[in-house]
């Protein structure tokens, strides 16, 4: 923390504009050493100065500066933003007459990393800064600004406060019973509190898995017999060519992905391989992986063809997945329909055909309800997203789930408060207040390197 740090804040390649990010205890100094114009050292904070930078009596290039003084900066610290031309040469250079003149290459991360450290974020609104730079659809834009801004913070924060005043209010009950001002937790009153944070941890909870949606998207597996029209349906979904198409069974041999965007949500649909028993060897590894893609899917769309009877081993392999993830989508149904359904009552049942244009109109819509992607998807997001938070929050749900079966059978106040103090604890972990040095690096070394 008491290195001066820089680092390229763009994109690298050919642009118009690249800015070079240096932070920390001697920024301005620095800066103003290799700066010709005017004095940095004595401009007001946030202004925006042109000049050159200068390395050796030479000039490196035409430049304007932005001096930001700390507090008032993303790190707290004093901050100079260097806005040179484009391209890696020059970019490089100015990086290299930094980097002799005091700086110290920034670690991924380390900006943020610093905001953090030093107060002005917490982990859950440094993680979300991550997440909005990676963002790919415009609802998981939303979700991770929602979270920069603190709206997920203040939840956690006003939960914690819950748990706190009820921990404080127990020891004081059985460390002071003589003390009369503070509230008596009575088994009437504890039942109330312990009701009140049940719910509005069931509620992150169940957002936890809203947000994992939104932020990551939803895989779905396109699994049948060869020639069912899967590599069709893939093509006609994005529009393009992707996979192969030919009336030779076993043609799809490989994954073949694609992605669209549903109600602001990336779709992901994995093409896999026709599964039939085969002696092809090639053939047989692409079958194995269909299998393993069905698996971790969110959703397996099982297409069959319905101009043709099902058969016993397209049922087979229908009863061997997750019924609950399964939609069956009865392709072809342009041509006449053979196909008997008598088998497949228990499943939801979708038609359409990669001939007419509105042809797969049925599946998105189904997506879209089967995953409630209208009602999750809003303005006002505020969803836990990532792995580590949504075990934490599981977690803490269980320790009050813990005190609330303590309560329910009988047992002394001070035992239910450990496992109300355990939950507190583990949403102070969330947020970044009683986190471990490495996870908190661990958590910064995905970042990019100017962030």
């Amino acid at each position: 923390m008491e290195d001066t740090i820089c680092a390229v804040a763009t994109t690298p390649g050919i642009g118009a504009i690249s800015i070079v990010r240096v932070t920390g205890i001697d920024a301005i100094k620095i800066v103003n050493s290799i700066f010709r114009g005017k004095n940095l050292e004595k401009m007001s904070s946030h202004s925006v100065i042109y000049g050159h930078i200068v390395f050796q009596e030479k000039v490196i290039d035409e430049v304007l500066v932005i001096l930001m003084k700390g507090p008032k900066t993303y790190t707290t610290e004093d901050t100079v933003e260097i806005n040179c031309h484009g391209g890696m040469n020059t970019t490089n250079k100015v990086m290299e007459v930094l980097l002799k003149n005091g700086c110290r290459l920034a670690e991924p991360g380390e900006f943020t990393k610093r905001a953090f450290l030093n107060g002005r974020i917490n982990l859950l609104e440094a993680e979300s800064v991550n997440d909005l730079i990676v963002a790919k659809t415009d609802a998981s834009r939303v979700l991770a600004l929602n979270n920069v801004d603190g709206k997920l913070t203040k939840v956690i924060q006003n939960l914690r406060e819950k748990m706190v005043k009820l921990i404080s209010n127990i020891e004081v009950n059985i460390d002071y019973p003589e003390y009369q001002d503070e509230v008596q937790i009575t088994r009437d009153l504890l039942e109330k509190y312990l009701k009140e944070i049940t719910d509005e941890l069931h509620f992150l909870v169940s957002g936890a898995k809203s947000g994992r949606i939104v932020k990551n998207g939803i895989n779905v597996a396109i699994i049948g017999s060869p020639n069912v029209g899967k590599s069709s349906i893939l093509n006609h979904l994005l529009d393009e060519e992707k996979a192969i198409v030919t009336d030779i069974a076993g043609t799809t041999r490989d994954i073949v992905e694609g992605s669209i965007s549903l109600n602001g949500v990336q779709v992901n649909f994995i093409d896999t391989a026709g599964i039939r028993d085969t002696e092809d060897v090639v053939e047989k590894i692409g079958v194995d992986k269909s299998k393993q893609m069905a698996q971790n899917a969110d959703l397996i769309l099982f297409v069959l063809n319905a101009n043709n009877a099902i058969t016993e081993e397209e049922l087979l392999l229908l009863h061997q997945l997750d019924k609950e993830k399964v939609v069956v989508f009865i392709n072809k149904n342009d041509l006449k329909i053979n196909i008997s359904l008598e088998k497949l009552n228990d499943y939801p049942i979708i038609y359409g055909n990669t001939i007419d244009v509105k042809g797969l109109d049925g599946l998105k819509a189904a997506i879209e309800e089967k995953f409630s992607l209208e009602s999750i998807v809003n303005q006002d997001m505020c969803y836990l997203s990532n792995l580590r938070q949504i075990d934490l929050i599981e977690k803490a749900s269980a320790s009050i789930q813990n005190a609330w079966n303590s309560f329910q059978n009988g047992m002394d106040v001070d035992l239910v408060e450990i496992d109300i103090r355990e939950a507190w604890e583990i949403l102070g972990e969330l947020i970044g207040e009683a986190s471990p040095e490495e996870l908190v690096d661990n958590i910064f070394s995905h970042f990019c390197l100017g962030k």
